[in-house]
């Protein structure tokens, strides 16, 4: 059934999904490890998936704060996750994504992790939650997320080496519904089943696959242990990287997985947590399908960054290699725009903001970083000759084209790899004479001001 009342107005309502940690191994990512992705597959075929999409920055914190305000971290000034973006100087008069929306006679509705925050720690459940431009936030205005369930003890698997223990997985003997993603998802199916009266702007967090990888036995279960598979590393892929890459990687966390051979253990548990997310996003189709929005509604689906399973001996993201940049997106959208297509040209969540004002109809004005992608949705296959820009602290940057990578560090020391030839970037090409031209022509894509962190 059409929302009549948003049809009238012409704004269609947009159903914006946020992940967490989400890398490419979803179906149709082709990553380096491979979960079957059900409800993400049935999304795809709706409208393009952009398999060539890059985070801002490796970090929640960062990479949301760019969705929110089209802006990258070397013009925000955003790049960790420490830094409170409310208190940043240069973002004090942005409209952010919801805020437009809000001026636009959008009721905003918001629910789990948007912006950053953590579970298990009390301060963090807030995080750094902007109130302001929500009609309604779920749990409340003051709290992002339900509290998490967790085992009595934990560390389970992990160590307390890590994170105090956080970084940790165990399968736990409760229904799916207690979960604390599924809680936010029950209370985005209500939104979605009811007719608000004006346009929606509904922003869904789903916090899984984010450490810990507690989730109900059931999704442990569709990755029997002897099936899983560890990523392809390279022996000593390290050693022709420079230092400053290699300061990144969390060498003493992965020399911990094998040496306690628990690396196929915490791949499962990822595996697992991956299922149970693509479940709550069949729960937000369905619910979308048999409600009131159903023909009217964009759907743009994101994850703030990538994840390293042991590649490069790296856990986590915090790097700029593919696995640690590269998401999976989605948009849907009413009217015009092709479904069932894959986008394989380099694409950033910068890109959402600009393209989510276009598709509703709104004229794109200011300063953004990221471009409107309407383009694509109309023609997935055209040739952008793009590259994208992801940034790790301040001054080191990858550019990710269709077919590199290179990476400059604060320091000037530099990574190339050819995705053409070497998907998995385990031969550096940066000291080649070979290859000065192409490194050339991808740092023109380089940032030209870093703005200082704020």
């Amino acid at each position: 059934m059409a929302d009549t009342k948003a049809n009238k107005s012409n704004h269609p309502n947009v159903l914006f999904i946020a992940i967490d940690d989400l890398c490419g191994c979803p179906d149709a990512m082709n990553g380096e490890t491979s979960v079957h992705t059900p409800n993400m597959n049935a999304l795809a075929q709706k409208g393009v998936y952009f398999t060539n999409a890059h985070c801002a920055a490796p970090a929640c914190n960062p990479s949301r704060v760019s969705v929110m305000t089209g802006l990258a971290p070397s013009t925000s000034g955003v790049y960790l996750n420490r830094q409170d973006w409310r208190d940043c100087k240069n973002l004090r008069d942005r409209i952010t994504l919801p805020q437009y929306f809000k001026n636009k006679g959008y009721k905003t509705l918001g629910g789990g992790k948007v912006y950053h925050g953590a579970t298990l720690s009390e301060k963090m459940y807030e995080g750094y939650l902007d109130p302001r431009p929500w009609d309604e936030y779920f749990p409340s205005k003051d709290c992002q997320m339900p509290r998490e369930v967790a085992p009595d003890v934990w560390p389970v698997n992990g160590s307390k080496k890590f994170y105090r223990g956080y970084f940790d997985w165990a399968a736990l003997d409760i229904e799916t519904g207690e979960m604390a993603d599924a809680k936010v998802v029950s209370w985005a199916e209500q939104q979605l089943s009811r007719d608000h009266g004006q346009p929606l702007f509904l922003a869904v967090g789903i916090y899984r696959p984010h450490i810990p990888w507690y989730v109900p036995e059931e999704y442990f279960e569709r990755h029997p242990y002897d099936e899983v598979a560890v990523p392809e590393v390279l022996e000593n892929d390290l050693d022709d990287v420079p230092e400053a890459g290699q300061a990144m990687a969390r060498r003493t966390w992965h020399k911990w997985m094998v040496e306690n051979d628990k690396w196929k253990e915490a791949v499962q548990a990822y595996h697992a947590a991956v299922s149970f997310t693509d479940d709550m996003i069949g729960r937000l189709l369905t619910a979308l399908k048999h409600g009131p929005h159903a023909e009217n509604t964009i759907i743009v689906l994101w994850s703030d960054n990538g994840y390293h399973l042991g590649q490069k001996e790296h856990w986590e993201k915090f790097a700029l290699w593919e696995q640690a940049t590269r998401v999976p997106m989605i948009i849907v959208a009413p009217g015009e725009i092709v479904s069932g297509k894959v986008c394989k040209q380099a694409v950033s969540l910068l890109d959402i903001y600009p393209t989510l004002i276009e598709l509703s109809g709104g004229k794109i004005s200011g300063d953004f970083d990221g471009v409107s992608l309407v383009p694509l949705l109309h023609n997935p296959e055209e040739e952008t000759h793009r590259a994208v820009v992801c940034t790790q602290g301040f001054n080191n940057h990858a550019i990710r084209s269709d077919r590199w990578r290179y990476i400059r560090y604060e320091d000037g020391s530099e990574e190339l790899y050819d995705h053409q030839n070497d998907g998995q970037e385990f031969h550096n090409l940066a000291d080649r004479e070979a290859y000065v031209s192409v490194k050339r022509e991808l740092a023109s894509w380089l940032p030209k001001h870093n703005a200082e962190p704020q």
